[in-house]
């Protein structure tokens, strides 16, 4: 690891730290942003669950939406936005490659969720179409009646996706939109740059 990617996700970590130490209601909310391989976007807000040197992690189903887009184009931008930090609010966007969890990982992340969480991701077939609630509420009986008395295993379309980042920028926000904004970058051979940005 770089000195200035180690410094970037320090930054990171130093911010996140703040965000949940703040008023944020969901400090690790963040949108993420795919694309169809001839480049039509799409963008949610989820849930970051970890992250460390490898990058930053989500879950979802493997047949979603999403994550069908993550496996015909592999690449993925996040952004993070903290209202209430400093002067005037704090973004964090992330760009980067895509890849799975491995299994281990997304099984001990699955087994740390609540039960009903984890019931819920055996009765969604998410984004598919649902026909009404009673549909869904029909589904989480039967997953809760067919688990009971044991523990919930992952299902097999469900897992975690890791996006290793070749951008990571830093946006503090102004008065008056004089914001600050530092850019890290890597290039192909891996090499980390630092520039300031115009606001």
């Amino acid at each position: 690891m770089t000195d200035l990617y180690a410094e970037a996700l320090a930054t990171f970590a130093s911010l996140f730290e703040e965000a949940k130490q703040s008023s944020e209601t969901e400090p690790n909310a963040m949108t993420v942003a795919t694309a169809t391989p001839d480049g039509r976007p799409s963008a949610r807000t989820l849930l970051l669950k970890s992250f460390d040197q490898r990058g930053f992690v989500f879950y979802t189903h493997l047949h979603s939406h999403k994550g069908r887009e993550l496996e015909t184009n592999p690449r993925a931008a996040l952004l993070f936005l903290w209202r209430s930090l400093r002067e005037a609010g704090i973004q964090v966007r992330i760009e980067g490659g895509v890849q799975p969890v491995d299994e281990a990982e997304a099984d001990a992340y699955f087994a740390s969720r609540p039960r009903l969480s984890q019931i819920g991701a055996w009765a969604s077939r998410q984004s598919e179409t649902l026909a009404s609630r009673e549909e869904f509420e029909q589904r989480i009986a039967q997953a809760e009646a067919s688990f009971e008395g044991r523990d919930v295993p992952r299902p097999d379309g469900w897992s975690g996706f890791r996006v290793v980042p070749d951008v990571i920028e830093f946006w503090y926000g102004a008065q008056f939109r004089l914001h600050e904004r530092w850019c890290y970058e890597s290039d192909r051979a891996g090499q980390w740059s630092k520039r300031m940005l115009y606001p």
